[in-house]
C-alpha cells in the first residue's frame, strides 16, 4: 500500500509515519516544508529518513506541484495545517485560512480525478467549541475560535466533494493529543520545560479547566487503523484518550514525576478554549476497534524523557 501524508514532519505526523512504516506493505511519501529551517521538525522525521520504504518531499502545498506525488496513492493523511488557537486571532487569521482551507481544498480538487481508496482529514474537537458532558459526532460543531472555524471549513470541504465528487473521506477529530515531539508552544511541553529550568509555569484561567488528554501513541495507532477499515467512507470519528484531567491534576502529576514544586503563574483565560473537552469515543471502539491504553501519568513520563533529551542533546551541540 502506498500512502501520502502531509504534515509529516509535525508531532503526530512523524509518529503516524514510524506506525504505518511498522506494515511490512507499506510504503511512505511524506510532506512538509521548511524542516532544513526548523530543528525540532528535522528532530521528529531523522528516523524516518533511514527508512527504505519512505521518500520524504520539502514542499508548499499552498504553491508547489504536489500532483506528480498523487500518482500510484492508495491513501492519504492530510494532517498539514496551522495549529493553535490563542495565535488565531488577528492578522494571523489569513495564515489559518490558507494552510487550513485552501490547501485541504486544492488537495481534494486533486483527488477528484484521482482513483484513490480513502482521503483521511485530521480535525480537531475544538470544532465543537463549548458542551457539557461527553460530546459525540452527531453534536452541532459551534467553534470558539478562529483556528476551530479553519478546521471546520476543511470538514466541510471533505463533505462537499465526497458528496458531488465521490472522494472518499474520513475525518477524525483529535482531543488535546500530548507525548514526546509534543510542540514548544503546548501546554505540556512548556510545563516540562518551566519546571526543569525553575521557571514559573504560565496557565491560562484558573487551571480548572478538563481536557480529554490522548497519549500520541494511541492516538496514532487508531489513525493508521482507519486505512484498512471497513465501512469508514464519509463518516466523522472522535480519537480521544484513556483519562480526562485538569490543568491543576496535570501539574501535580509533572510535581510527582519530576520531584518539583511548581511556582505557577496565573494569567487571562484564553479567547476561544472551552472550560472542558470529553470525548464519546463508542464509534471509534465500533469502526476501528480503538482501545485507548496509555494513562496521563505514563505517558507524561514518556514526554518528560524525550524532553530532557532533546535539551541534552542541545546543550551538547551548543
Amino acid at each position: 500500500m502506498n500512502i501520502l501524508i502531509t504534515g509529516i514532519a509535525g508531532f503526530i505526523g512523524s509518529h503516524l509515519g514510524e506506525e504505518l512504516l511498522a506494515q511490512s506493505d507499506v510504503n511512505v511519501i511524506g510532506i512538509d516544508q521548511g524542516v532544513a529551517n526548523e530543528p525540532h521538525k528535522f528532530r521528529n522525521i531523522e528516523n524516518l529518513l533511514q527508512h527504505k520504504r519512505f521518500q520524504f518531499y520539502d514542499l508548499d502545498l499552498l504553491s508547489d506541484d504536489f500532483l506528480p506525488l498523487l500518482n500510484d496513492i492508495q491513501v492519504i493523511y492530510h494532517l498539514a495545517g496551522i495549529p493553535g488557537v490563542r495565535s488565531s486571532w488577528g492578522d494571523e487569521f489569513e495564515t489559518y485560512l490558507l494552510h487550513n482551507g485552501l490547501v485541504t481544498q486544492k488537495l481534494l480538487e486533486a483527488c477528484r480525478r484521482l482513483p484513490i481508496d480513502k482521503f483521511i482529514y485530521i480535525s480537531t474537537s475544538s470544532v465543537y467549541g463549548e458542551k457539557t458532558g461527553k460530546v459525540s459526532e452527531d453534536m452541532m460543531p459551534i467553534p470558539l475560535s478562529p483556528y476551530g472555524i479553519t478546521k471546520l471549513t476543511g470538514e466541510q470541504l471533505c463533505r462537499v466533494y465526497h458528496h458531488y465528487f465521490d472522494v472518499p473521506v474520513v475525518v477524525l477529530r483529535y482531543f488535546t493529543v500530548y507525548g514526546p515531539r509534543q510542540r514548544p508552544d503546548m501546554a505540556f511541553h512548556r510545563f516540562i520545560k518551566q519546571l526543569l529550568l525553575d521557571e514559573p509555569l504560565i496557565v491560562y484561567g484558573d487551571g480548572k479547566q478538563t481536557r480529554d488528554f490522548t497519549y500520541v501513541k494511541d492516538c496514532v495507532k487508531a489513525t493508521a487503523s482507519v486505512a484498512t477499515a471497513d465501512h469508514v467512507i464519509g463518516e466523522t470519528i472522535n480519537i480521544g484518550g484513556k483519562e480526562r484531567a485538569s490543568v491543576l491534576d496535570v501539574i501535580t502529576l509533572l510535581e510527582q514525576l519530576l520531584h518539583k514544586k511548581a511556582k505557577i503563574t496565573f494569567v487571562e483565560k484564553a479567547k476561544g478554549e472551552p472550560v472542558q473537552t470529553w470525548a464519546n469515543i463508542s464509534k471509534a471502539e465500533k469502526l476501528l476497534n480503538y482501545e485507548p491504553t496509555v494513562s496521563l501519568k505514563e505517558g507524561l513520563k514518556h514526554e518528560i524523557e524525550d524532553l530532557e533529551k532533546q535539551y541534552k542533546r542541545e546543550e551538547g551541540n551548543s
